[in-house]
């Protein structure tokens, strides 16, 4: 066959059977059988140069060889929820309770994993030997160190020969090293992603046989799972609850342009495109010649992931990065959506008897990409009008393509319910005479294509003459067709006429046609509308204060800058009360106010220019007074953004500093007592709660503490007038920033009566690509996110006892001193961040359109908490994350350690958090960290010291985690994730992290010099690019960087 073919690339005798040796039960025996074939291995290495030693090399892989002990090691679940059969008897499960966007979930056959790896490995290195084969050379003896030091972590040999060879490497060895190791890893992650969907189908099919199939996956954190536990755990709930709470409840999840994605688009797509190709050769149906044309393609398709530059070179603009957040609602969530909905119908079907209505919306999509100017001066009023209009425009278009495709469906020229004939002899004369459900769609999308127009129009404003003639290309030529008609903008215009649509079909026999297309359509529109997502616009409370203070100045009545709060509070409700305006908006550049002012002004000028569908939330960061939101309140109304006029925006105060959360229940309050504001916001409120700049402020312990006291406060105010509270958790991917890769728990734990059916956080940089890269894995994490909402509202949550909230209360005060003592008081501290992280050259990075300080010249306090995790992060310190615990959890007195002990055992919320700090320490390499300061650090003044004092911190921290836990292993419920980690990943990031230490070595010489010569800028500029590629590689490989 391979003769026949002329097979010349190696890599396609591996490519071609390993892919089908993955179905066998012992691979490599298979491979070994195949490889004694000798005539086929002398025919193949004759005619196409096919190395035998290449292929037997491929059994000395670093992890093949490793292939039993992975098996074990990742096989060992603990902690998580079960899969359940009908008896309530566990059966051996994939993991669950992690996100498949996340977790590694290799235990479900790791083989084919390996094989996986192996294949693409091989590929690569294929088309890096044919371009520079020392850097193959290269990238073979570093991953053999690496693997080494991941199957005996307590011999420090391997790492001390990397740390010497790093140093004998060029810079353009360094380069080609790193874009070897880092390309590696994300094939190493497409691999991964594709077996965990792998592994999932194989897990279902196996409870199919067991007579349990089900539309959702059969495990506790999916809604199928949730049912069940909720019946089984709460004795009087019936089915009839569950139903109505699904219907009710709502999850919004807000995308953010943070800058933690540190792929560009293109590669990413090129990566997804991998895990397909996997995917298309294990298919049982395919003939040879096209397996082997396939192996072809993921061939040429690594290849050009090589030859790709993979570096930004330019920082993207706030337009760029909306354009990332529309492509993956385009290119992802569009199909995941309904997808879901479409099964979670069924699922309500199968579990409570009843379908899931089409104008019910469990999960909801909204974004702060263009709207978020929060210290970021590239996000303007134009700007924010750019990003709706291509919302807007995206949105026409691709509802536009949905009509085209219903209209060639619904062909159907008989049997019309009356409203449905009305609703077509409303429609102008069309071609379809007979065909009414033609003729209504036909109508409909010649408005939208008028919509279109109209978007295209408006951008012409805004856009180049190039960028608009190629967006103008892509809208179809039917100017005189549509010159008469009405542009869509609400999309009520586009619901109602579906919805007859829809009930006329039903009505006249022709159900199995009403439930194909056009319910998916109608539940799109439900979902993203006529916007796509409706924009959230964030603002610091100074820039409120700045513009108000300048009003009042110009109106003669004083300085709103110094008045006290008592004083703002009185004059906002006067005018918030008062029908007249401030002054007349008509030119706010002829009223004499600085530019910043202006410019505060003309974002709520142009908010009143959009349609209310397109808006979300106004959030105010750094609010600290009831004053702050009145001010936006204030500011809306005048440019005519009223609850009247039904264009407000709800006002969301973000509390994200210790004290901000501290007196948020009283402040709240205060703004409830306003009866002028209580009156605009119909019985409702948000409140938005800061997890990464509380962490930051005052380390994760003091931090959550204080969010969960500041949010149980917050409600009994709510409930005390009345007014129905939703919290807004802007929560990062790391878990010092306030994530948790255990999402179906975390929710469980949050603090009681304060989800109460409804959910909104934000998505951000990575996690958006982890959690929706593809459709089946959006698919899966919408389900457990609905699942997890619809549990919690039955969960009886425990109710802490007082003498755990006193520990708490020891606790968060021991850490937070400890934590601000190292990082506020310590004058070695600063110069030891810059010096021994890569936090002084993340800017070369060009991840996101925001400065990295609010400040430009301020110091730490200023630095925003992405950069700030992003940094200890690459150094495998994760300090962010984990300082002050150790002193918290630490007691002189054997009864704090036994109450800390029963809180473990009987508080899921106090649990949670351990576990979650316990994980991430179980990320943290005490000798890679040690490596950056040897590299990099002062001698002299004792900053060299205190990395000692810091990695001294962090081994009590693991002692005093141990003892609370009263366990061995730190990864604790995250065992499996964390072995399967350090076997698959940590030997690729442990020479990535030595290369990194030894760049920012010789780039700092290079910057202390005055004036470089030519050739030291071009050896400057290598170093650079080599850094960039081992900062991206690094956050690959430890999953989350910001």
């Amino acid at each position: 066959f391979f003769l026949e073919f002329d097979c010349r690339p190696p890599i396609i005798f591996l490519g071609v059977t390993l892919s089908t040796m993955t179905k066998l039960k012992s691979t490599f025996t298979a491979v070994l059988t195949l490889l004694q074939c000798s005539s086929l291995v002398e025919a193949s290495t004759t005619n196409n140069n096919l190395q035998p030693s290449r292929i037997k090399g491929f059994l000395k892989h670093p992890f093949v060889n490793d292939n039993k002990n992975l098996a074990s090691a990742v096989s060992d679940i603990s902690g998580g929820a079960s899969a359940l059969l009908e008896d309530g008897t566990d059966i051996e499960a994939i993991e669950v309770s992690i996100p498949l966007s996340q977790s590694p979930a290799v235990q479900a056959n790791p083989e084919a994993l390996l094989m996986d790896i192996s294949m693409l490995s091989d590929i690569l290195m294929d088309v890096i030997e044919q371009e520079d084969p020392n850097v193959r050379k290269l990238y073979d003896e570093f991953l053999s160190y690496g693997k080494a030091r991941a199957e005996n972590v307590s011999d420090g040999k391997p790492l001390e020969t990397m740390i010497e060879r790093a140093k004998s490497l060029s810079n353009e060895e360094c380069l080609g090293l790193c874009r070897a190791v880092a390309t590696a890893l994300n094939l190493v992650n497409a691999a991964e992603v594709h077996h965990r969907m792998r592994s999932i189908k194989t897990y279902e099919k196996a409870i199919g046989e067991r007579g349990l199939p089900g539309p959702l996956y059969h495990t506790e954190d999916s809604v199928k799972g949730s049912i069940q536990a909720i019946l089984d755990e709460n004795e009087g709930v019936s089915k009839e609850d569950i139903y109505q709470q699904l219907c009710t409840q709502s999850v919004e999840l807000v995308l953010t342009a943070h800058p933690t994605e540190v792929n560009r688009r293109s590669v990413l797509r090129k990566y997804r495109k991998v895990g397909e190709d996997l995917a298309y050769l294990e298919r049982p149906d395919l003939l040879p010649f096209e397996r082997l044309q396939a192996t072809f393609d993921l061939q040429g398709l690594i290849s050009s992931l090589w030859g790709m530059d993979e570096i930004r070179r330019v920082k993207p603009t706030p337009q760029t990065e909306a354009a990332g957040g529309l492509a993956i609602l385009e290119s992802v969530l569009w199909d995941a959506v309904p997808s879901y909905l479409r099964k979670l119908d069924a699922q309500c079907i199968s579990s409570l008897g009843k379908h899931l209505p089409l104008n019910v919306v469990p999960i909801k999509f909204a974004s702060w990409i263009g709207g978020d100017r929060d210290g970021n001066p590239n996000v303007t009023p134009c700007v924010t009008k750019e990003v709706v209009l291509q919302q807007r425009l995206k949105a026409a278009r691709l509802l536009s393509q949905d009509l085209t495709d219903l209209e060639s469906q619904l062909a159907i020229s008989s049997r019309y319910s009356p409203a449905m004939i009305d609703l077509a002899n409303s429609v102008s004369y069309t071609k379809h005479r007979q065909e009414l459900y033609r003729r209504v769609l036909s109508h409909l999308n010649k408005r939208l294509m008028k919509t279109m127009r109209a978007c295209e129009d408006e951008l012409e404003e805004y856009l180049k003459p190039e960028e608009m003639a190629s967006l103008r290309s892509r809208t179809p030529s039917l100017i005189d067709e549509i010159d008469d008609l009405e542009p869509i903008y609400k999309k009520e215009d586009l619901l109602g006429p579906l919805t007859t649509i829809h009930e006329s079909l039903v009505e006249t026999g022709f159900e199995l046609v009403a439930d194909g297309l056009l319910v998916d359509v109608i539940r799109r529109l439900h979902i993203f509308g006529l916007t796509l997502v409706p924009l959230d616009i964030r603002e610091e409370s100074t820039k409120h204060t700045m513009t108000l203070d300048a009003i009042t100045q110009w109106l003669g009545i004083g300085s709103y800058a110094e008045w006290d709060e008592t004083a703002r509070l009185a004059w906002l409700s006067t005018e918030l009360s008062s029908k007249r305006p401030l002054f007349a908006a008509s030119n706010l550049r002829k009223l004499g106010f600085p530019d910043s002012v202006v410019r505060t002004l003309e974002t709520f000028k142009a908010a009143s220019e959009l349609e209310p569908e397109a808006l979300g939330a106004y959030v105010i960061s750094q609010c600290q007074t009831a004053s702050d939101v009145l001010a936006v309140m204030l500011l809306q109304k005048q440019m005519g953004m009223t609850a009247k006029n039904g264009n407000m925006m709800r006002v969301v105060p973000l509390f994200e500093t210790l004290d901000d959360l501290t007196n948020a229940p009283q402040k709240l309050e205060e703004l409830l007592s306003v009866t002028a504001y209580v009156g605009a916001i119909k019985g409702k409120q948000e409140v938005m709660v800061g997890y990464s700049d509380s962490a930051k402020d005052a380390g994760r312990m003091a931090a959550c503490w204080a969010q969960y006291k500041s949010q149980e406060e917050m409600v009994k105010v709510a409930n005390k007038y009345g007014i129905e509270l939703t919290f807004f958790h802007g929560k990062g991917g790391t878990v010092g920033r306030g994530g948790n890769p255990a999402l179906y728990r975390a929710v469980l734990s949050h603090p009681p009566n304060t989800i109460n059916g409804r959910f909104r956080v934000t998505e951000q940089g990575e996690m958006i690509t982890q959690n929706y890269g593809t459709v089946q894995i959006a698919e899966h994490t919408l389900d457990i996110y609905t699942a997890a909402v619809m549990r919690e509202s039955f969960t009886k949550h425990v109710d802490p006892k007082q003498n755990w909230k006193d520990q708490m209360e020891r606790v968060s005060e021991v850490s937070c001193s400890d934590y601000r003592h190292l990082v506020r008081e310590e004058p070695r501290f600063v110069p030891y961040f810059r010096q021994a992280t890569p936090e002084l050259e993340l800017g070369s990075l060009n991840i996101g359109s925001r400065p990295a300080k609010r400040n430009p010249k301020g110091g730490i306090e200023s630095l925003r908490a992405i950069p700030w995790t992003f940094a200890w992060t690459q150094t495998r310190t994760h300090l962010s994350a984990w300082l002050g615990v150790g002193a918290g959890l630490s007691s002189k007195d054997a009864n704090d350690m036994e109450t800390l002990q029963e809180m473990y055992d009987q508080w899921p919320w106090f649990r949670e958090l351990t576990d979650l700090i316990a994980m991430i320490m179980s990320k943290t390499d005490f000798s890679i960290s040690k490596n950056y300061d040897d590299q990099l650090v002062d001698k002299t003044g004792g900053v060299m010291e205190l990395g000692e004092e810091v990695r001294k911190k962090l081994v009590e921290t693991r002692q005093a985690v141990l003892d609370v836990t009263k366990s061995t292993n730190m990864a604790g419920h995250h065992v499996a994730l964390q072995r399967a980690s350090s076997l698959i990943r940590s030997p690729y990031v442990d020479p990535l992290n030595v290369i990194q230490a030894e760049l920012l070595k010789r780039l700092r010489v290079y910057e202390s010099q005055d004036e470089l010569t030519a050739e030291e800028k071009e050896e400057f500029d290598t170093l650079k690019n080599a850094l960039v590629v081992s900062i991206n590689g690094i956050a690959q490989g430890m999953r989350n960087s910001g």
